[in-house]
């Protein structure tokens, strides 16, 4: 059993508790970190609906943990035997399925299985394995400790966690369990001790989240948006002549939209078809030379008074001259910044009805004509606005609605053991045997003796050799697997992934060695209340 100790004068508070004692023996003021999830009903119901809404789409863009890069999956190394801190125990499972008569060839995947979803510090949306576990009011989840603890961050909480049991593509059968509270070691929450990867978390009742689409006008979408509602937009492409008669209706503020789909612009030469009967339409953008405008661009008064003076003979626009009312003080700043610049300030004097003079101040904005060609192709449709009512129901407590595998401690090493989980990673070669979309096992006995890996400052690890890639950490170790139950005992979980062939391919998975200290901060989590969301 390793500790951490601090001298004196160096005491670390973990969330919410103390840390004193450290160097005697560990109490559970010394070996607990608690940290609060989602802090209220409310909450939660709002992070269930981001993973939920949109038929799973946050679900299914969320990508498996990352936590190791390629130059930690490394060999491990022995460390010697292990040694029990207190007597071995168990806690029973719940939620036993009846026996089959006759013999199960295949393994029967555990019904507590499934995926947590979260979002780390940058923002990704990310997966690891979990299970549900037994406990007092059947509402806890067992999985590694970085996938609940940003280690980036400083070990905060992960954003917007929940367990999804029994997840496929999108899919929640069982409903969506949101994270109230994290337990874990206070060894892992302070120092982020890879011997004390793990953690337990108490989720609220699960939800089932349904929305009821309404089609409505512009104005009730952006009104229902602005408030913090839910709603899309549905685009039909439409045809120009469809465009201009619904945008004469509605005008900017009316369902009908077009854009210039990757444009290129280019000055050109003025067409030789320009005549004082089609200028207008060349303005427009309608002229018959397709592609080719005429447009004004803003120069300085020098160039302005530079140009030629005539539409057919020089490049004088004189119908974008216009001048611009501003105050005095704006006079000012643009005479001394400008001067024969862009905007050059005005004087002009103005007789009043009254006969007195006034002073007024201008801009002037000084434009030339210019024949450009775009090579635009305009795109146009027509927008349907929707909103979503967003309601949520409650599906029960995780442990009455899936069961929750047994817990044990201090148990003996080189026994056998089945793992499940979700990877989903290449292998550092490259090769990428997985998905990530079904459950995957493996089966075998632990290392007789304890790992260690000084990349990761781990000594107390148990090994397996199964060739499971990331997506699975987190994934449980169930000791006395019972085939036609589904259940067994929680006796590690997925954290690390080694190479002990150093092939470039994952052949060992390691766990923490759960001794009593793991079973202090699964009793102080397995004690702990919820409720439900709605």
């Amino acid at each position: 059993m390793k500790r951490i100790l601090i001298p004196a004068g160096g005491i670390v508070m973990a969330t919410g508790l103390l840390a004193a004692g450290l160097a005697g023996t560990a109490t559970a003021d010394t070996v607990v970190a608690k940290d609060n999830m989602a802090t209220s009903a409310a909450n939660a119901k709002a992070i269930a609906q981001f993973w939920a809404e949109n038929n799973g789409a946050a679900l299914k863009a969320a990508k498996e943990s990352n936590v190791w890069d390629k130059t930690d999956v490394a060999q491990l190394q022995s460390k010697g035997g292990y040694s029990s801190d207190t007597k071995p125990g168990s806690t029973a499972p719940i939620g036993e399925e009846k026996k089959t008569s006759s013999k199960v060839q295949n393994v029967n995947m555990p019904k507590t299985i499934g995926k947590v979803f979260f979002v780390n510090d940058k923002g990704e949306k990310k997966w690891c394995s979990a299970t549900s576990i037994q406990s007092k009011y059947r509402n806890l989840v067992a999985t590694a400790g970085h996938c609940v603890y940003d280690t980036a961050t400083n070990s905060d909480v992960m954003d917007k966690w929940v367990f999804v049991p029994g997840y496929y593509q999108g899919k929640a059968p069982f409903g969506i369990y949101v994270g109230k509270q994290a337990f874990t070691h206070y060894d892992f929450d302070v120092y982020e001790d890879y011997d004390r990867d793990y953690a337990f978390v108490t989720v609220y009742n699960g939800v089932s989240v349904d929305g009821k689409t309404t089609k409505v006008t512009p104005s009730e979408y952006r009104s229902h948006v602005a408030k913090g509602g839910v709603g899309f937009v549905k685009e039909t492409p439409i045809t120009k002549d469809e465009f201009d008669a619904g945008y004469e209706k509605y005008g900017d503020a009316g369902p009908f939209k077009s854009k210039a789909a990757d444009p290129k612009v280019e000055t050109v030469a003025k067409p030789a078809d320009v005549s004082n009967s089609n200028i207008d339409a060349y303005i427009r953008g309608e002229g018959p030379t397709e592609g080719v405008r005429l447009t004004g661009a803003e120069v300085y008064k020098s160039q302005y008074t530079a140009a030629g003076t005539g539409w057919d003979n020089g490049d004088k626009f004189e119908r974008l001259s216009k001048e611009l009312p501003i105050s005095k003080e704006e006079y000012e700043q643009l005479k001394d910044a400008k001067g024969d610049g862009k905007f050059m300030g005005d004087v002009r004097a103005q007789l009043g009805d009254d006969k007195k003079t006034e002073i007024a101040w201008f801009k002037q904005q000084y434009f030339i004509k210019k024949w450009v060609k775009s090579t635009a192709q305009m795109k146009y449709w027509v927008e349907d606005y929707y909103v979503v009512d967003i309601s949520a129901a409650d599906k029960g407590r995780l442990g009455d609605n899936v069961g929750g595998q047994g817990f044990s401690w201090n148990q003996p090493t080189g026994k056998y053991v089945r793992v499940f989980g979700y990877p989903a990673a290449p292998h550092p070669d490259g090769n990428k045997n997985y998905t990530g979309v079904t459950p995957k096992w493996c089966y075998g006995k632990t290392s007789s003796k304890l790992q260690g890996s000084a990349a990761k400052k781990i000594e107390e690890h148990v090994a397996l050799k199964c060739a499971m890639t990331e997506g699975a950490d987190g994934g449980p170790w169930l000791y006395n697997y019972k085939n036609d139950k589904r259940l067994g005992y929680v006796n590690g979980v997925i954290s690390t992934f080694n190479d002990q062939d150093k092939n470039g391919r994952v052949d060992y998975v390691s766990s923490p060695y759960f001794d009593g200290e793991t079973n202090t901060v699964y009793k102080a989590a397995a004690a702990s209340w919820s409720g439900k969301i709605v």
